[in-house]
């Protein structure tokens, strides 16, 4: 009988190729590969805080000569657009176009993980997902990968008034739609010691 982590990690490698499988469907006859929707995906939940091609490649795990190549193409196809960072012109910054953001909507519904998960509890959901954080968690951590998480968890993030956050890291105001999107300076929250 296999042991508990390694049916887990069977099952990781198994939901990745499904995942991998449904990715290579959706952008067949697109002139895309996975990587590409991967890059879509990303960067319609970066903050403005990860929307670089250095931050992109750490998330992908790969180098940013390949990123570049991708984001050359999803560029031409009109999917991505570049531009100067505001307050530092050597930064690059990307956002998806409005044709970016049609073509997620078209070739990644949710429905399927929606219609899976529809009659499992919310407690059990809570379970496998704090699970599956602090896997992703220690995977980083032993890797030496920094993790990207939502803003919203963050320890830096202060919710001051309602709708109104600011990082405390950077000091900046941010918007409520920032703080539901991942971000490059995530840190967990720190835990609470145990009372005495």
């Amino acid at each position: 009988m296999q042991s508990q982590p390694l049916a887990l990690q069977d099952l990781a490698e198994n939901l990745a190729a499904l995942i991998r499988t449904a990715q290579r469907q959706a952008v067949a006859g697109l002139g895309l590969q996975p990587v590409h929707l991967q890059a879509l995906q990303y960067l319609a939940r970066a903050n403005r805080y990860s929307n670089t091609p250095q931050s992109l490649a750490d998330y992908l795990g790969m180098t940013k000569g390949t990123v570049s190549q991708s984001v050359l193409l999803l560029a031409r196809k009109r999917l991505v657009s570049r531009y100067a960072d505001e307050k530092d012109a050597r930064v690059v910054r990307l956002a998806l176009t409005e044709q970016g953001r049609d073509l997620l909507r078209q070739i990644t519904p949710a429905t399927p993980w929606r219609e899976v998960l529809q009659g499992v509890s919310p407690a059990r959901l809570s379970s496998a997902l704090r699970v599956l954080r602090e896997v992703v968690a220690g995977l980083e951590r032993l890797a030496g990968r920094k993790g990207y998480g939502w803003c919203q968890g963050c320890r830096h993030c202060m919710h001051i008034a309602p709708r109104t956050y600011v990082c405390g890291l950077t000091r900046e105001k941010l918007s409520s739609r920032e703080v539901r999107m991942i971000c490059r300076l995530y840190e967990p929250p720190e835990e609470k010691a145990p009372p005495a």
